[in-house]
């Protein structure tokens, strides 16, 4: 009879030795927790040259851009965690019914143990290593599992967590899919995942067979919806850094816009000029352009090409073009209009440098548009009628609502960052990312000798029937 050979998962001991070491961690301080955190943040800020380089050779951003998108972002959560952690950790008092009258309560906040963290190839450094400061100031370990699709990042990554950490605390594993999909098997106390709906289905059916929690920051079409109100040159400026930075390979970018009819051709123009203002040098955009990025693959500018040609032959305008180079990976702004509702480019995450542009001539067409799709990430509104705003932020359901500019929601320390559904669920940074990966554990202290609850110990006689009686009707 032929026997079946079992594999042994090759990441297997990594995870016992950070399993065993999850536990010792248990008894550390706060404070110990703090000095990694402190530690971690001069090492990063010390090596920002390193960071630039690779940036730059795998999405071309230049060292400002990097400075702006991946240092800063991970810099401000080292620096809130740290000024901070000592509010975190402290238990929180609960206050007790009458029913539990000689009770106290409290919520304690413990790590929840060994944690994975896959990270996405469109801020490689950002979104790997910020979810790694909440898990450390959580008191957790982890193995951080970077994107194959920026490998000097990755390979930075892994560089940088070995030169500063051990590797029963913190570990990096490069690959590619089949290495995501080995870590996935192995019990983890918690999986963050960021990147694409699709994948993120793939790591919940994983996290599953372990009843692992998971976060998962997905993305999907966040809307933009500009009415006759707003200040179309703010707009146009702050539309084209959001949606053009990171060449609109950004989870929260604007993907589409709703414009009111009456004001689209001079906003039109006014991000035609600040796309070149922002983006480019003397008045062109070109693969010369020091400020302006590249798509991450070959792959995924097809890709996009292929959503703009499709729009075009269903009746798009093509309202700002130029020169792309595939062999350069430089894919020049697109701006269409009179995009088709049901044309490729509106069905799914465009995650490129195009931007459509949908008119409406009454109010009531904007809800059905944005409802009919999968809850976005984000939803922007500009407009200064408070009525107008406040009557769309009740009506969409969306990860975050922003007014009046683009991105700024996803800075900002003390606001939870998240999706909802098909754009993910679970929270992160600040104290938010703190809370996910620690659990919640509530802990119930009662006095000695006669209690409340005695009341209501068996046998179930008249006096028992009395007392519940009176709670059912006064407590």
């Amino acid at each position: 009879m032929q026997t079946e050979t079992v594999v042994e998962n090759p990441y297997r001991q990594l995870f016992l030795a950070q399993q065993a070491n999850s536990i010792s961690l248990r008894a550390q301080s706060w404070k110990a927790r703090r000095k990694l955190l402190k530690g971690f943040l001069a090492f990063v800020t010390d090596n920002r040259s390193r960071i630039h380089q690779a940036l730059n050779a795998d999405l071309g951003k230049s060292e400002i851009e990097t400075d702006i998108s991946e240092v800063y972002p991970v810099v401000t959560e080292l620096k809130h965690a740290i000024n901070n952690l000592s509010n975190w950790v402290q238990p929180e008092p609960v206050d007790a019914p009458l029913t539990f009258l000689g009770t106290t309560s409290e919520v304690q906040y413990e790590p929840k143990g060994v944690c994975l963290i896959i990270g996405p190839w469109n801020f490689p450094f950002n979104l790997t290593l910020g979810p790694l400061v909440s898990c450390l100031a959580a008191g957790n370990t982890a193995i951080l599992k970077p994107s194959e699709f920026t490998g000097n990042t990755s390979r930075l990554i892994r560089e940088l967590v070995q030169e500063y950490f051990q590797e029963d605390q913190v570990a990096v594993i490069e690959g590619d899919a089949d290495t995501a999909a080995q870590l996935l098997k192995l019990p983890f106390d918690h999986i963050f995942f960021t990147g694409s709906t699709a994948v993120g289905k793939i790591v919940m059916r994983a996290a599953a067979d372990h009843l692992s929690s998971v976060t998962l920051e997905l993305g999907g079409k966040s809307p933009t919806v500009i009415d006759s109100s707003a200040n179309l040159r703010d707009a146009a400026k702050r539309i084209a850094f959001g949606k053009f930075l990171n060449v609109g390979q950004t989870c929260v970018a604007p993907d589409y816009v709703l414009i009111d009819k009456a004001v689209e051709r001079e906003f039109i123009e006014l991000l035609q000029q600040s796309i070149i203002s922002l983006f480019g040098v003397d008045g062109h955009l070109t693969p010369q352009s020091p400020h302006y990025g590249r798509i991450i693959n070959s792959r995924n500018f097809n890709r996009i090409d292929t959503l703009v040609q499709d729009a075009i032959r269903l009746g798009a305008t093509v309202e700002l073009n130029g020169t792309s180079d595939a062999a350069q990976r430089f894919f020049h702004p697109v701006i269409l209009s009179g995009v088709a509702v049901d044309s490729k480019i509106m069905a799914e995450e465009i995650f490129g440098p195009v931007l459509p542009i949908l008119s409406y001539t009454h109010e009531d067409e904007i809800l059905p548009i944005i409802q009919s799709r999968p809850k976005p990430l984000a939803f922007y509104i500009f407009s200064t009628r408070s009525a107008f705003r406040q009557k769309l932020t009740d009506a969409v359901s969306a990860g975050a609502v922003c007014m009046n500019d683009c991105v700024l929601q996803f800075s900002h320390p003390n606001l939870p960052f998240g999706g909802v559904n098909a754009s993910g669920f679970g929270k992160a940074h600040g104290r938010h990312g703190f809370l996910a990966f620690s659990n919640e554990k509530p802990v119930l202290k009662q006095k000695r000798g006669l209690t409340m609850s005695s009341f209501l110990y068996p046998p179930f006689n008249n006096r028992v029937k009395r007392t519940i009686n009176l709670m059912l009707r006064w407590l």
